[in-house]
């Protein structure tokens, strides 16, 4: 089969040659070979400017980013083979790291194949497709899947916003088998329910795992405030890891109910209080109300969704954990962690001690915290990289 070219200008392969996988539309020699003559998904041969092959790419001609590498060998086309190895390659990294199924199978461009998330729970699958190449290719997915793994059930979550960008519709399907509501996990040895159907993402967060497992030694004994908690994965393990108290904050009352279902599921149930409501209001009336705590959470969602709410963003993670420190006991400990891409780790150690230095506290960082490895980080692209976690103390000065 012979694929369409699309052909880089002079120079313009550098960055691939050196390990990146994304084409930008700027970089394209459109005289040669129009972008706007390519369907969205389409498979082709990534070109240098003197027609040397650099790989095969699928495309999204109207998007900055235009095209997506995923073969540097010319002959392995995107297809139903390809995934087969690809997921074979994925699962032998998460077999060595994990003793439980439990575990993001595919993380896009680190397992080299940008546009597509699997999230593992045992013999269920959840399926996140976020580009047009991936999309065409969505029957192989799930095929390689119950080839390599037989699975109960296959899920599409294919809700995101990134889809519309890329004009992709929204739905949530089952793609094999029938998925239940919930299903079961564990994480750092403690159990969970997760709605893979109506949650967030995926119905889980896998990402912050090895933070959560640095929870143990700080919260033994203590109370613990968990903001934005969702459905208790840093709450309800602190529970676990012998907390006397944890009090988890979230707008969503059915995320509450799952905190609730989590506790009762490890024994913990008598530990736990839930708070319904905006986290930034609780937080206040909490304060008013003389409420302290020993360990504070503040794991938000994305601040910073795009460059261009940077400013705003990095002000909102200064409100936010501000706030957090002044419901501390006199030697707290805070946990600020971030899922926002476009914050740098030391625009959130700027924010933390500025916030720090308001309230006239000594602020000492004890760890830091990073993605898990079944997120692994692509070198040549440091968007892959994207979870922060702090681990403070906070002191009278």
């Amino acid at each position: 089969m012979t694929l369409p070219s699309l052909r880089l200008k002079h120079n313009a392969d550098r960055r691939i040659r050196g390990g990146h996988l994304w084409v930008f539309s700027n970089e394209v020699d459109t005289a040669q070979t129009p972008l706007t003559e390519l369907q969205a998904g389409q498979e082709v041969q990534l070109e240098t400017s003197t027609g040397k092959p650099l790989g095969l790419v699928c495309v999204s001609p109207n998007n900055l980013i235009c095209a997506r590498l995923h073969s540097r060998d010319s002959s392995h086309v995107l297809d139903k083979s390809l995934l087969v190895h690809r997921f074979k390659v994925a699962l032998s990294l998460r077999e060595r790291l994990f003793d439980k199924p439990f575990y993001r199978l595919v993380y896009g461009e680190s397992d080299l194949l940008p546009g597509l998330v699997v999230d593992r729970f045992g013999d269920y699958f959840v399926v996140q497709i976020g580009t047009p190449g991936m999309e065409r290719v969505r029957e192989d997915i799930v095929a390689a899947l119950v080839q390599v793994f037989k699975p109960q059930a296959v899920l599409f979550k294919n809700d995101s916003g990134a889809r519309k960008l890329e004009g992709l519709e929204s739905y949530v399907v089952d793609a094999f088998g029938a998925m239940p509501e919930l299903v079961s996990l564990e994480e750092n040895g403690v159990a969970f329910q997760a709605p893979v159907r109506d949650g967030q993402k995926t119905g889980w967060f896998y990402d912050h795992r090895a933070n959560r497992a640095r929870l143990a030694p700080y919260v033994a004994g203590k109370r613990v405030l968990d903001l934005y908690s969702y459905i208790g994965g840093w709450g309800v393990q602190a529970a676990a890891f012998g907390a006397s108290e944890v009090m988890c904050v979230d707008s969503s009352a059915p995320a509450l109910d799952r905190v609730e279902a989590n506790a009762e599921l490890n024994g913990v149930a008598e530990k736990m209080v839930v708070v319904e409501g905006d986290v930034m209001a609780a937080l206040k009336e909490l304060k008013n109300a003389g409420e302290r705590f020993d360990v504070v959470i503040a794991d938000p969602p994305a601040f910073i969704k795009k460059r261009k709410d940077i400013r705003n963003g990095e002000a909102a993670y200064r409100r936010l954990n501000e706030q957090a420190m002044r419901l501390l006991n006199k030697d707290g400990i805070l946990v600020a962690a971030s899922c926002s891409m476009h914050l740098e780790e030391d625009k959130l150690k700027e924010a933390l001690l500025g916030a720090s230095r308001h309230l006239d506290r000594n602020l000492m960082i004890t760890e830091r915290g990073f993605q898990g490895a079944d997120h692994p980080l692509h070198p040549a692209i440091p968007e892959t990289g994207y979870i922060k976690s702090l681990f403070c103390r906070v002191t009278p000065v």
